[in-house]
């Protein structure tokens, strides 16, 4: 008899147990199968299992503003097109008619559906998101840096189910259920333990056919999360990682197996369906991907990537020289990845040759196709319960600011936002700030002027400020010499941040030159480092503004962790809605400032 749907999730939640109390023991598990399995055999050698895969979705129920809604296509003629697309109720639609003809078909994800999420999800401590994963039927997911974003316990919460610990439960009546499907944090262990914090691995199963899955999210993250959040627990290698999981998986009779990493790599072109292997295997992507999916064994016949947020569906090839795919479906759900997966029966292995590997090819959520009405009745209540909250209005604007999707060093939304942090921390009671910096990776979206709710145009609502800054980070000033200022500018642009640079925001009144011509910390043009037209002294000592998160060293500026006498103020999305309603009304909307503080030299 084919199992139900309710069924097949109560078999994942198993699956997921087991796994996790295997690994607390020290033995591994192998997963029970995520649909029927009568363990006769079927006719035919090989059988197409499709992979369906997506990354980096970051709590986006509903489709995300300005152009982080939207990707860019390239035409026959060699133009490219933007198109808008994400969304919960979208991707759901996609996701089901891709399955369609598909007897065997798995839906992974490579890490961070949560975290950074915008108000309808985070304000409810991404409990809207798991659920509306469950109803999608996502198999198994990696976890990713941002899933540690309120501490290992949350994580663990968001898995096994349960009321918030502080909050409560959200609906009367309702407690949350938690994922029916396995998070896997095969790299990330318990440091009194040494096991992993949950399931390392998981194995799906239907009609006689076996795919392992291992998951890992990337060994920096302790440089890119708040110290708090993963105290207690220790990231490994990737590859080491994946690599002895491989092993464990083989010697249980697994051959088939796909990596979950969340890690990614930056390719060529922008365009989600540029030909990544152009002009041969490999040579269209770059980063720290392709050093991975170079050394993994080839015992992994998949890598499914996350965390640049870019699209590719290339090849690489394996330590063994044969070609495998490594994709990535850019973010927010915007696109998903189908990887066909050929299983050989005889071997119980995925068939690669050195000529052709697994197909794969990246797909748009578009936002043309009828929505999942499940999903929309998702979003629906849960703004309902979000709607006192979201909907009060904090500003107004003239156009749309550009920030997360800007695709420039320096961008309005971020001269906007350090601006702000500037203002609620230069009064003496208040820090005594001269000047605010903001790191890139803390704008999560655009200010749109017609957003997607009800309110009129140029109305910036509160839930629309926290989709924009959602971390609620500490505003701290900190004592910095003149040189630390110039070593923290630096790291913008060399060290782990020199192949992909993170360029802080900075306020009205600092400016400097970047020549990108140069490399490393050369880059920074020590002498164009001014405030306020004049040069920074290395000796003299400066009060600076930043998140907690920047305080405290990450992203790779450990220069700033060396502040003195800090002073911590009010959150960062506070100072940000204090500023818009400081300086904007309906009659005198907000205009986007220039974002010419920065000068490039490229």
């Amino acid at each position: 008899m084919p199992a139900t749907p309710q069924r097949r999730r109560t078999v994942r939640r198993l699956t997921a147990a087991t796994a996790v109390l295997a690994a607390a023991v020290g033995v591994t598990a192998t997963a029970l199968p995520a649909g029927a399995d009568d363990g006769r055999p079927r006719h035919g050698r090989t059988v197409d299992v499709q992979l369906l895969s997506f990354n980096d979705f970051h709590g986006n129920l509903e489709p995300p503003q300005g152009s982080s809604g939207t990707v860019e296509e390239l035409q026959p003629d060699g133009s490219k097109k933007t198109v808008q697309a994400g969304g919960v109720e979208y991707l759901a639609q996609s996701l089901r008619t891709a399955r369609k003809g598909h007897p065997y078909s798995v839906t992974a994800a490579a890490g961070d559906m949560v975290g950074a999420s915008p108000l309808l999800s985070g304000l409810f401590h991404d409990e809207p998101t798991i659920e509306a994963m469950n109803k999608l039927d996502l198999d198994v997911t990696s976890v990713g840096n941002h899933e540690f974003d309120e501490g290992r316990t949350e994580l663990t919460r968001l898995q096994r189910g349960g009321c918030h610990p502080k909050e409560g439960c959200f609906e009367d009546g309702k407690k949350f259920r938690g994922a029916d499907f396995p998070y896997l944090t095969a790299n990330v262990t318990d440091d009194k333990t040494g096991k992993p914090l949950l399931a390392p691995y998981t194995v799906w199963k239907h009609k006689g056919v076996k795919i392992g899955f291992i998951g890992v999210t990337l060994e920096g993250t302790p440089d890119i999360v708040n110290a708090g959040g993963i105290k207690g627990l220790k990231f490994h290698d990737e590859i080491e990682t994946i690599n002895k999981y491989a092993k464990v998986l083989n010697r249980k009779g697994v051959k088939s197996i796909v990596a979950l990493i969340h890690e990614g790599g930056l390719p060529a072109s922008t365009s989600y369906n540029y030909r990544c292997d152009s002009p041969g295997p490999g040579d269209g992507i770059s980063g720290p991907i392709t050093e991975i999916a170079e050394k993994v064994t080839p015992k992994v016949d998949a890598l499914v990537t996350g965390h640049t947020h870019q699209a590719y569906a290339c090849t690489v090839p394996d330590p063994s020289g044969a070609p495998r795919t490594v994709t990535s479906a850019a973010s927010y759900g915007k696109l998903y990845t189908d990887t066909t997966l050929t299983y050989d029966r005889r071997t119980k292995d995925i068939v690669r040759t050195g000529v052709k590997a697994p197909g794969a090819a990246n797909h748009v959520v578009d936002r043309t196709q009828p929505k999942a009405a499940d999903m929309t009745s998702l979003i629906a209540r849960w703004n309902k319960l979000a709607a006192p909250v979201a909907g009060r209005p904090v500003g107004h604007v003239s156009a749309d600011i550009a920030g997360r999707g800007s695709g420039a060093p320096e961008s309005p939304l971020g001269d906007l936002i350090s601006d702000a942090q500037l203002e609620a921390t230069t009064a003496a009671d208040k820090g005594g700030a001269q000047l605010a910096l903001m790191n890139p990776g803390g704008i999560r979206s655009d200010l749109a002027f017609k957003a997607s709710g009800a309110e009129g145009d140029g109305v910036v609502t509160y839930g629309e400020a926290f989709t924009v800054q959602p971390f609620t980070n500490m505003m701290n000033v900190v004592d910095l010499t003149g040189a630390q200022l110039l070593s923290g500018l630096q790291q913008q642009v060399s060290g782990p941040n020199e192949a992909s640079p993170k360029v802080l925001q900075v306020s009205e009144g600092l400016t400097y030159t970047l020549d990108m011509t140069k490399s490393g910390a050369d880059r920074v043009v020590k002498d164009s480092v001014k405030l306020d037209g004049k040069a920074i002294d290395p000796g003299k000592t400066y009060r600076v503004a930043m998140n907690e998160f920047l305080a405290g060293g990450g992203d790779g500026f450990t220069a700033f962790k060396d502040g003195g006498n800090k002073y911590v103020g009010a959150s960062d999305l506070d100072a940000f809605t204090a500023y818009l309603a400081a300086h904007s009304s309906a009659d005198k909307p907000l205009a986007p400032p220039k974002a010419d503080r920065i000068t490039v030299v490229k």
